[in-house]
C-alpha cells in the first residue's frame, strides 16, 4: 500500500512539476490549483471511500463476502455524486480564489488548470473506492503494478502534452486526468475478469441503493476526519498568499506540502494495512488480535472521534499558533510551519489516548449485532 499510495499521489505532483518549469507564474498557479483540487476534491473523496475500510474490512472478517461488492457500489455512487458538486466548484474557482486574497492573474491560471483536471476528478472517485475494496482483500502485487505503470506512462504523457503540443500549461492537468482514467480502467478490468473476486464481486446490483445510508453514516465522519487534518495544511497555502512576496511564498509552501505529502503517503500505507487488519479481526470476533494489531479509529468505525480530535488539534491549537507566529511574530513561512507542528503533536496525543481507552468487548458486541442484521446471501 505504501508504494501504491506514493505512486497515485505522484501523478498530480508530476503534472505540477512539468507545469512549474514553464515559468514562475505557472508554478504558482499549478501549485495553487493542485492545493485547491485537494482541498475541495481529492481529499474529500479519499475520506468518503474510507467507509469501505470499516464496512468491507469487517464484512470480510465475518465471511460476508458478497456484501463487499455491494458496499463498493454504494460507495462509488456516493463519491460520484460528490464529484458532480466539486466539478462546479472547480469550474468557477477563479472568483473564489480571488476572494481568498490570491493574486488575480495566478487565480485565473489556476482556474484554467482546474477546468482541464475535472475529468480526472470522477476517475479519482472510482479509483479510491476500488483501492479500498482491494485493500480489505489484502491484494498486494496487482495494486503495485496498476499504480506504478500509470505513473511511468504519465511522465511521458505529461512531457508530450506540455512541450510537444499547443496545450502547454493546460496539458499538465489534462495528462493527470487521462492517467487517472487509465488507472481506473486497469483496476476495473482486474476486478471484473480476475477469478479471485468471484465471491466478492457479483456484478452490478440494485441492492447497493439499500446500503447508501449506512455507508454515508461512516463516509461522512471519515471525510470530516481526513479533511479537517488535510485542510489545516492547505490553509497554510492560502495564508501564504497574504505574506509579502506572495508568489514565492505560495509556491514555496505548496511545494513543501506536496513533498511532505509523499512522506505522508508512506504513513498512510502503514495506516491502511493496520486499519484493514483491525477491521478484519473485529469482524471475525477476534478482539484480542485486533488489540494487538494496534487499535485505529478507522478500522473500529470510530471516525467521529478522530474527526473531533482533528478539529481540536488543528483548528483550536495549530492554525491559531500559525497565524500568530507567521504574522504577529513576523516569522512568515517558518511561523506557519511551527503552527502545523503544534497541531500534529496535539493530534498524536489525543489519538493515543483514544486507542488506549478503547473498549474492545463492546466493539465486538456492536459489530456482531450489525452482522446479524445483514443478509449473508
Amino acid at each position: 500500500m505504501i508504494l501504491t499510495n506514493v505512486s497515485y499521489f505522484s501523478i498530480t505532483l508530476v503534472s505540477v512539476m512539468f507545469a512549474g518549469h514553464l515559468g514562475k507564474t505557472q508554478l504558482a498557479a499549478s501549485t495553487l490549483a493542485n492545493s485547491w483540487a485537494s482541498v475541495t476534491g481529492f481529499i474529500i473523496l479519499i475520506g468518503l471511500s474510507g467507509a469501505l475500510e470499516t464496512l468491507c474490512g469487517q464484512g470480510y472478517g465475518a465471511k460476508m463476502y458478497r456484501m463487499l461488492g455491494i458496499y463498493l457500489q454504494s460507495s462509488i455512487i456516493i463519491s460520484l455524486f460528490y464529484s458532480i458538486i466539486a466539478s462546479f466548484i472547480w469550474f468557477y474557482s477563479e472568483p473564489i480564489l480571488i476572494f481568498l486574497h490570491q493574486e488575480p492573474h495566478v487565480a485565473k491560471m489556476a482556474a484554467i488548470y482546474l477546468r482541464h483536471l475535472i475529468p480526472g476528478l470522477f476517475a479519482y472517485a472510482i479509483l479510491q473506492c476500488i483501492l479500498r475494496f482491494l485493500q480489505t482483500l489484502t491484494v498486494k502485487l496487482p495494486l503495485v503494478i496498476c499504480s506504478v505503470v500509470p505513473l511511468v506512462i504519465h511522465v511521458g504523457l505529461t512531457y508530450a502534452l506540455v512541450y510537444r503540443t499547443v496545450l502547454g500549461f493546460k496539458g499538465a492537468a489534462l495528462a493527470a486526468a487521462i492517467t487517472l482514467w487509465f488507472s481506473v480502467i486497469m483496476l476495473g478490468h482486474y476486478v471484473h475478469y480476475s477469478g479471485k473476486f468471484k465471491d466478492t464481486w457479483k456484478g452490478l446490483s440494485r441492492e447497493c441503493f439499500n446500503h447508501l445510508l449506512p455507508n454515508m453514516k461512516l463516509a461522512i465522519p471519515s471525510a470530516v476526519m481526513v479533511c479537517l487534518e488535510y485542510w489545516a495544511f492547505e490553509v497554510l497555502v492560502i495564508l501564504a498568499g497574504s505574506i509579502p512576496n506572495s508568489e514565492d511564498s505560495t509556491s514555496l509552501i505548496a511545494m513543501c506540502l506536496q513533498t511532505d505529502g509523499v512522506a505522508f503517503m508512506i504513513s498512510c500505507g502503514f495506516s491502511a494495512a493496520v486499519s484493514t487488519r483491525v477491521a478484519n479481526e473485529l469482524g471475525a470476533g477476534n478482539t484480542d488480535r485486533a488489540k494487538n494489531a494496534v487499535g485505529v479509529s478507522r478500522g473500529c468505525g470510530l471516525q467521529h472521534l478522530a474527526a473531533w480530535s482533528n478539529l481540536a488539534s488543528f483548528y483550536v491549537i495549530g492554525l491559531p499558533v500559525a497565524v500568530l507566529a507567521g504574522f504577529k511574530a513576523s516569522l512568515h513561512v517558518k511561523g506557519l510551519w511551527i503552527g502545523s507542528m503544534c497541531g500534529l503533536f496535539c493530534q498524536v496525543c489525543i489519538l493515543l489516548w483514544i486507542t488506549l481507552r478503547t473498549n474492545w468487548k463492546i466493539l465486538e458486541l456492536s459489530i456482531n449485532k450489525e452482522n446479524e442484521m445483514t443478509p449473508v446471501v
